[in-house]
Formats: structure tokens, C-alpha cells, sequence
């Protein structure tokens, strides 16, 4: 019996999510790694948030990076697929919620939360939704 959670247009949009979080994460951070000083000129609102550190934007390139394999892997790999999502999404997520915090306190203005949506707000959502599909998925093939 097929559920919603094995239907053929499910697993394409799931897919399709996977697959962007996995390139635009790899993506980054590989840019962040190879060119920190590009990436740091380039991003909209990153000069605004200090003084360019090269050390530091590779470090955090190395965490993209991996949360990149992370989303790749897990769809090749469906038994692993809800821990790996999970734990890139638990960075993503905290990484989304300390942006808004930063708006809360008046660090910057809401318009931050807009011009950062597609490159910090979307992946950790998209996360959210695909570990949650992940972990549904994993339940429905044990029962």
C-alpha cells in the first residue's frame, strides 16, 4: 500500500528540497573555504556584521560544507537519512533563530531577516520539513 509519505510526487518535492539544501550548503561553504575574501565582499549584509576574518568565515565554511554532504548523503542513504538531516538541521536551525535574535535585541533591522531568507531562514526550514518526512518515513517502513 502506498501512503502520502511513498507517493511519487512527495518524493520528488523531497528530492527537489534535499537537493537544494545540499547545493546551496556544499555550495557555500565551499566558496567560504576557497574564497573568504570574495564571499565576504559578495554576501548582501556580511561587512555590516564586522571586520573580515579569514580564519573564522573557513571555519564556519567547513560546518556549510558538511552540512552540504550531510543532505546529500541522507537521501542516498534512508536508514541514516533522519540523523543526518537532523543534526545539520539542529546548526541550521539555531544559525536562523540567532539571526532573528539579533533583530529582537537591535543589532539589525528587520529588513536583515528579508535580505537573508533564501541563504539562512529557508535551509533550516527546509531542514525542519525534510527531517520530519526523514523520521516519518523511517517509522512508516519499521511498522
Amino acid at each position: 500500500m502506498t501512503t502520502i509519505l511513498d507517493n511519487r510526487a512527495v518524493l520528488i518535492v523531497m528530492a527537489v528540497l534535499a537537493a537544494f539544501n545540499a547545493i546551496l550548503t556544499t555550495g557555500n561553504g565551499l566558496v567560504m573555504i576557497v574564497a573568504p575574501q570574495y564571499w565576504y565582499e559578495s554576501v548582501p549584509g556580511v561587512i555590516a556584521t564586522g571586520f573580515f576574518n579569514q580564519h573564522f568565515i573557513r571555519d564556519i565554511g567547513f560546518i556549510y560544507f558538511l552540512i552540504g554532504l550531510a543532505f546529500g548523503i541522507g537521501w542516498f542513504r534512508p536508514a541514516q537519512r533522519a540523523g543526518l538531516w537532523g543534526v545539520a538541521t539542529l546548526w541550521l536551525g539555531a544559525h536562523a533563530l540567532f539571526h532573528f535574535w539579533e533583530v529582537a535585541v537591535g543589532i539589525c533591522g528587520p529588513s536583515a531577516l528579508a535580505r537573508d531568507f533564501f541563504g539562512v531562514t529557508s535551509p533550516a526550514l527546509i531542514g525542519v520539513l525534510l527531517t520530519y518526512w526523514a523520521i516519518q518515513h523511517s517509522r512508516a517502513r519499521r511498522a
